[in-house]
């Protein structure tokens, strides 16, 4: 669907490919089960779920657990990709702080990345506030008009 409005192009996009729509879209509606849940750009909808986030790959997965303890409460473990994630206020205190912590523990990182969250965590966020599931999520219940 296409319309002229004020001159420019307005494009209705829908689309399970969260990725797509964030490089594409000025605005987002993340859709679940039929209801728009949220509005808004791509930056307004990752403030939602709570800003920055640290991403440490380890060389020794038996070490994550002591990498989570580092990182904090809210850190989050991946033993297939061998990552801890957690969530920063201060992006350069929490990367200085990082860097040195696991160097204290003897911990030996791979990567370490600070980032924004993804539209796909975003979704996830905004699907368990309204009830959602991960397992629903991934069988195709989730959707963005973009």
């Amino acid at each position: 669907m296409r319309s002229l409005v004020g001159g420019g192009a307005t494009v209705l996009l829908t689309t399970q490919y969260l990725e797509e729509a964030d490089q594409l879209a000025d605005r987002i509606t993340v859709v679940d089960h039929g209801r728009a849940v949220a509005e808004g750009t791509p930056d307004e909808l990752k403030g939602r779920v709570g800003g920055d986030r640290i991403d440490v790959v380890l060389r020794d997965v038996r070490r994550l657990g002591d990498a989570a303890a580092l990182l904090g409460p809210d850190a989050e473990t991946d033993a297939d990709r061998r990552r801890v994630t957690a969530p920063v206020t201060d992006r350069m205190a929490a990367l200085t702080g990082t860097v040195r912590g696991l160097e204290t523990a003897g911990i030996e990182a791979e990567d370490i990345a600070l980032r924004r969250p993804t539209l796909d965590e975003v979704f996830l966020h905004l699907t368990k506030e309204t009830g959602g599931s991960k397992e629903e999520s991934r069988n195709g219940s989730k959707g963005v008009a973009a």
